[in-house]
């Protein structure tokens, strides 16, 4: 009986030490961003994705967003180009370099804010302190034709791509222009070197924008392998596509996320905040996941057909690296395809 009595007793403790770690969200002034009445939203998240989240949150708040949708390193060239002019256009930006997120932290450019949610979103994808916070994951492997490319003649391996057979049936994004590319040339140049690039270039890879651009050229048939890219169906309303498939290379994926922040000196601050807390909620990570794109909760599950982050094998990603070299890497990008 006293060890049962001792073990409860510890119990308590160990519940009693839970309860005062336990984490205490930041809560958004509703009443005041409702006043404010609108919110401008500067992002990279895909269509349709982008104006269903934009939509819902009109929908439960009475709010206008207006929206500045465009790739990942374009919308951060144009905010910070206004931002450094004294004039910002956004009250919240989301993109897709974390890298560049924690340098602007570093500015002092973000408010931080830890909105209900923000201890369930997975390691990494959140500064500490909530300065931002990752509004989705993308597992970044290759896309392909499944009608266009039979099984025994698929990729395995990002060096599977420098095969002559692929020759002029590849596509990817510029990653000026995208920074989910931006991240996978700096660490791919790294692990594989230049002459994995200078072997694409050789097998006539296309260039285009974005990763919606990539899709779209899939679609067509104009080419048949993305030499980059995250899963079709989130270009496709997260609906299944029966002639488009996403390959995991067996060296590993690229999981990227995509931040979040609310900007300093925002022109509808609480608008801002009310918009982070939305994005966090179950009802946003959920609609995320529709569209198959991972969630940023551990506690939402993956898209249907994709696997859990713990089942697949990752490249890591250095954004020290990343932060540091980014205009080098666009530089060398630039060069070799030119």
């Amino acid at each position: 009986m006293r060890r049962i009595a001792l073990v409860a007793a510890i119990g308590l403790v160990g519940l009693a030490a839970s309860a005062a770690h336990a984490f205490t969200p930041d809560r958004a002034d509703r009443a005041a961003a409702v006043k404010e009445g609108n919110l401008n939203w500067y992002t990279s998240t895909p269509f349709p994705l982008v104006q269903q989240l934009a939509d819902k949150f009109t929908a439960d708040t009475g709010i206008k967003v207006t929206l500045l949708r465009s790739g990942g390193e374009a919308v951060l060239r144009r905010f910070l180009q206004e931002y450094q002019a004294g004039q910002a256009g956004a009250d919240v930006i989301t993109m897709s370099d974390a890298a560049a997120a924690s340098g602007m932290t570093r500015r002092g450019i973000f408010v931080p804010f830890k909105p209900d949610g923000f201890d369930k979103v997975v390691e990494g994808a959140k500064d500490k302190d909530g300065h931002w916070t990752a509004q989705r994951v993308h597992l970044i492997g290759m896309p392909v034709r499944t009608d266009l490319v039979p099984e025994v003649e698929r990729p395995k391996t990002w060096s599977d791509l420098k095969n002559p057979k692929y020759k002029a049936r590849m596509v990817m994004p510029d990653p000026s222009f995208t920074a989910i590319q931006l991240l996978v040339v700096g660490m791919l140049s790294q692990k594989l070197g230049w002459d994995f690039y200078k072997a694409l270039r050789v097998n006539d890879t296309m260039i285009v924008q974005g990763h919606q651009q990539v899709y779209k050229t899939m679609q067509t048939g104009e080419r048949s392998i993305g030499a980059e890219g995250s899963d079709p169906r989130s270009f496709n309303d997260g609906k299944d596509l029966p002639n488009q498939a996403v390959i995991y290379p067996t060296e590993g994926v690229f999981e990227i996320c995509s931040p979040l922040a609310i900007i300093k000196n925002a022109k509808n601050p609480n608008a801002a905040k009310l918009f982070a807390q939305f994005m966090l909620s179950p009802a946003a990570q959920k609609m995320i996941a529709d569209n198959a794109i991972h969630s940023s909760r551990v506690d939402i599950a993956a898209p249907a057909g994709q696997p859990s982050p713990k089942e697949v094998r990752y490249i890591p990603i250095d954004l020290d690296y990343i932060e540091k070299n980014s205009k080098d890497l666009k530089a060398r990008f630039n060069e070799v395809f030119q």
